[in-house]
């Protein structure tokens, strides 16, 4: 427990910036994973291109918040777009 009152207080906001960091690297898991699902179902390629647009959204706004550097971001466009492309899911 810290002493000083503004080092409780950096306890108090880190603790909430981790949260919030958690929830949208979550985000970003869940969209990539729906991404996945489409290719695995055949879906249609309407579902399939909006599920794609949706993960690149998600993937950007959480560079725009600092949870995610923006070459982490492109690496991992490129590689759902790699995947897309093939029509496959990683092993």
């Amino acid at each position: 427990m810290p002493n000083i009152k503004s080092a409780s207080k950096r306890v108090k906001t880190n603790e909430r910036n981790r949260q919030r960091n958690v929830a949208v690297r979550s985000a970003v898991k869940t969209s990539i994973k729906k991404v996945f699902e489409a290719i695995k179902n055949d879906e249609d390629q309407d579902k399939l291109k909006a599920a794609v647009n949706r993960a690149y959204s998600i993937i950007d706004k959480a560079v725009t918040k600092g949870v995610m550097h923006k070459n982490t971001a492109a690496r991992k466009k490129s590689r759902l777009t790699r995947h897309v492309n093939k029509g496959t899911t990683p092993a």
